[in-house]
């Protein structure tokens, strides 16, 4: 039981650090949410997640064959890996100091099904981090956690998708008066950067 359920929970974990830190996909399905748009609620939810669990599989199945091919690598995506972790966690605490507007890309305004589906594969597909972040990162550390624990910390981190997307999406409405503070955003971002922190320094160790 261990074997299995500590790489998925560790997944989990992994997953919802990096995908709740407020960027442009995120605050396009938040505000979808807020707004009550409940008809495009449900194919943007799936197709954030659904790009999610694509990508974070060819991240397990590419780097996977790079690891094994050459132990050496393990080495170096650990010292990236924590630095990119370690830096993603310094930048959520600058914004929890230091504050800025949310901005949200795309015709917001509009609630047409083809509207909403297309700005959300733009803002999926066409960010670049999303390729580091699922990619490179996420597959780099499933690959760390054995040929077998591996796809199952994969699953936690997709698993981690489907649920914050949902919960973004569909919990949105009721979360409007508490994040149209400011201070609820800091609060977010403050714990963002210490799990990330924490994350990049254990992986730096090689736990």
């Amino acid at each position: 039981m261990t074997t299995t359920l500590l790489p998925a929970l560790l997944g989990l974990a992994t997953g919802l650090s990096l995908i709740i830190a407020i960027g442009s996909q995120n605050a396009f399905v938040l505000r979808l949410g807020i707004e009550g748009h409940n008809k495009v609620i449900v194919p943007v939810v799936l197709i954030c997640a659904l790009s999610d669990a694509v990508l974070i599989l060819a991240g397990v199945l590419g780097l996977g064959l790079v690891v094994a091919g050459a132990p050496v690598a393990i080495i170096v995506i650990r010292v990236l890996g924590s630095a990119f972790l370690i830096g993603y966690g310094l930048v959520a605490a600058r914004r929890a100091i230091r504050p800025g507007t949310l901005v949200v890309s795309g015709a917001m305004g509009a609630t047409g099904m083809r509207v909403a589906v297309a700005n959300v594969l733009a803002l999926t597909w066409l960010n670049p981090h999303v390729y580091l972040d699922t990619v490179l990162f996420l597959g780099a550390v499933a690959n760390q956690q054995g040929m077998e624990q591996r796809w199952w910390w994969a699953g936690g981190a997709i698993a981690a998708s489907f649920i914050w997307f949902s919960a973004l999406g569909f919990g949105a409405r009721l979360l409007r008066p508490v994040f149209a503070r400011p201070t609820s955003w800091r609060v977010l971002d403050a714990v963002i950067a210490v799990v990330m922190i924490a994350l990049g320094v254990r992986l730096a160790l090689g736990h």
